[in-house]
């Protein structure tokens, strides 16, 4: 059963692809079979290790063996991995249903299906690794496929750039990631997690010199880990990469933003919770960059136009919610959040699929509104999406995204204080943006001038039939996986797949810190109603008086200029004076173009030779015989 949940993808992949020439929609039904019944097989995995604590690690075979150094290729089940079986199956299951309506009219809808489940079998070998190498396997197997995907349309320029600069942004965290395996594999003299892990506390005071100082070496790994999981997890400095992403086909962000790529780094830092428990230093690190993440990209959100952007920043400010409870030690609550995030999140992706479907490829809210009507099931389950990504009370956001606030308060100490506060002001930010779409979108009046109203439609049951099921867990997953996950005993189900050194104490949280959120949360919908539905003239004046802030926001802090100066046009220009002078002025003129030169220049001074004339042809033969003679004569 565990083999078939890792290579029922794979196998999907291969023959969704090989099969694109077979009946009209075979690549499509055969893949989403087959990750179906991954999914089911998830699930009951799940049960077993749930209900029955049935886990284990299955050997598929031994990859390396040299000396006293191996490593496998293995299934490794235990709680952490469980868990993202359900979410990493579960989810692109939904997905590839829903791809099979959304991309109908695609005329290369097998290798978009092939590369879905190509993408789900990458993240599966990640989540069920034993070992820095397979992880490391994974990790780049996804980021492989992220590059296919959101460059799908590639005669699309936008696409080509976009996954270009995904695949240059995550190769920065990848080598952070690589260093941190050759360190582990230099010091430990092995890869594997129970073994690296086993013997970490015996190195927590080791020092190393590194570049000239002296540093901690599990801060060191632990440090190089990290960048890793912000490139992958599109943490800020490495988050550029998330919002282009959109290039891609929706169900592809969704996959992307919900369940797979970006979870991955959330998920490294989670697994890896024995050696940055010995290190503060960096899960300070973590907290202070999981706390800029968070309220950069809401600050953001709340000025985007694209629907498909502002969910994207909306998935970069929860994953900073993550890190940052990790950062404080709540590693189950990173968990919860992640579990309880897959399921809103693909549901608001995939809500805006459909609102994208009916407005004929349209994502501008600008060009929206007043579709509430024609649109009333995606209406609905994007009223549920909201309401969850907002922490709206008894829904699964309310329990999770709180969660972390109250348990970093819980930490008592001034970064998790700092933390909570960023994570209420967030939260309220949260709550403006997403209200602010979904009324853009659903109400006030309709804006499109190249569609009329009697055109937008609702979308196919195989699109709804995904957000029926996404909507139950954006419900009811908070709810019923509460006391499992994040309980007071919740580390009997975790057991030793998260490590707690110090955990934190479930201790009384005065009554107004645990109202402060909610309240903010739900004063932000007749706030964000009153703003952008019934009176936007003041946010107009207020951009018009503000224009500085409102620039400084809607081009992201630009991050992405500064690059462009720092390292872009640097890159250029250093790339010109090589080529320039280097590619052309050296090989080129040495190499091809010089031989051909020459070649050219010697057929050019032969070529002189043949006039066409007797006399000539005569006169080089007498001289020719002349020369044999005397050479003759004088032998």
């Amino acid at each position: 059963m565990e083999y078939a949940i890792l290579f029922l993808p794979l196998l999907g992949s291969i023959i969704g692809y090989l099969g694109k020439s077979a009946t009209k929609y075979f690549s499509e039904i055969i893949t989403s079979f087959l990750v179906s019944i991954s999914a089911v097989l998830s699930l009951i995995v799940f049960w077993n290790g749930f209900h029955n604590d049935i886990y284990g690690n299955y050997k598929i075979f031994e990859w390396i063996s040299s000396g006293d150094f191996t490593a496998n290729w293995s299934i490794n089940i235990d709680p952490l991995s469980s868990v993202m079986l359900v979410v990493v199956t579960f989810i692109s299951a939904l997905v590839h249903i829903y791809s099979i309506g959304y991309m109908s009219h695609d005329p290369h809808k097998p290798r978009f299906m092939s590369y879905l489940s190509l993408f789900t079998f990458s993240m599966l070998a990640l989540v069920v690794s034993d070992n820095f190498l397979q992880l490391f396997f994974g990790w780049e197997g996804v980021g492989l496929c992220s590059y296919l995907l959101i460059g799908f349309w590639y005669k699309k320029e936008t696409a080509n750039d976009a996954a270009i600069k995904a695949f240059i942004v995550n190769r920065i965290g990848d080598f952070g990631l690589a260093i941190a395996i050759f360190l582990i594999f230099f010091f430990f003299g092995t890869i594997n997690f129970d073994e690296v892990f086993n013997i970490t506390e015996q190195y927590a005071e080791k020092k190393l010199i590194f570049f000239g100082f002296e540093l901690n070496l599990i801060t060191l790994i632990c440090v190089f880990l990290f960048i890793g999981a912000m490139g992958k997890s599109a943490q800020f400095l490495l988050h550029t990469w998330l919002p282009d992403a959109m290039e891609g086909p929706t169900p592809v962000s969704a996959l992307i933003h919900a369940a797979t790529m970006v979870t991955a780094g959330v998920f490294l830092v989670v697994r890896c919770s024995p050696m940055f428990e010995y290190s503060q230093v960096a899960l300070n690190l973590v907290t202070i960059v999981g706390m800029i993440t968070a309220i950069f990209a809401a600050s953001v959100a709340l000025v985007q136009n694209d629907i498909k952007k502002i969910v994207a920043y909306s998935t970069c400010s929860q994953l900073g919610y993550m890190f940052f409870a990790a950062g404080v030690g709540a590693y189950h609550v990173a968990m919860f959040h992640l579990f309880t995030h897959a399921f809103f999140k693909a549901l608001l992706f995939l809500g805006a699929g459909s609102v994208i479907h009916a407005f004929k490829d349209e994502q501008d809210i600008r060009r929206m509104g007043g579709v509430r009507k024609r649109l009333p099931f995606t209406y609905f389950y994007m009223l549920i999406g909201t309401l969850a990504l907002t922490g709206f009370p008894l829904l699964s956001g309310f329990f999770s995204k709180d969660a972390i606030i109250e348990f970093a308060y819980l930490k008592n100490s001034h970064i998790g204080n700092y933390a909570a506060t960023i994570g209420i002001f967030t939260a309220f930010l949260t709550s403006i943006y997403s209200w602010r779409l979904f009324f853009k979108t659903f109400h006030g009046s309709y804006n499109n001038t190249k569609i009329s109203l009697n055109d937008t439609h609702e979308s196919p049951l195989t699109m709804l039939i995904p957000l029926f099921f996404l909507g139950l867990g954006a419900v009811f997953s908070g709810y019923f996986f509460k006391n499992t996950f994040i309980g007071h005993h919740s580390v009997d189900f975790w057991q030793a797949s998260i490590f707690f050194l110090n955990e934190i104490k479930h201790e009384a949280i005065p009554i107004w810190f645990l109202l402060i959120t909610p309240v903010l949360v739900s004063i932000a919908i007749p706030i964000s109603y009153y703003l952008y539905i019934l009176n936007p003239k003041i946010l107009d004046d207020f951009k018009k008086t503000n224009s500085p802030l409102y620039n400084f926001l809607l081009n992201k802090w630009y991050i992405d200029e500064l690059y462009e100066k720092l390292f872009v046009e640097p890159s250029k220009k250093i790339g010109s004076f090589f080529w320039k002078n280097g590619d052309i002025g050296v090989i080129d003129k040495f190499g091809p173009n010089g031989i051909s030169k020459l070649v050219k220049m010697i057929s050019n001074k032969t070529g002189r030779l043949q006039t066409g004339f007797i006399y000539d042809y005569a006169f080089v033969m007498l001289l020719g015989l002349s020369i044999l003679l005397t050479y003759l004569i004088l032998k």
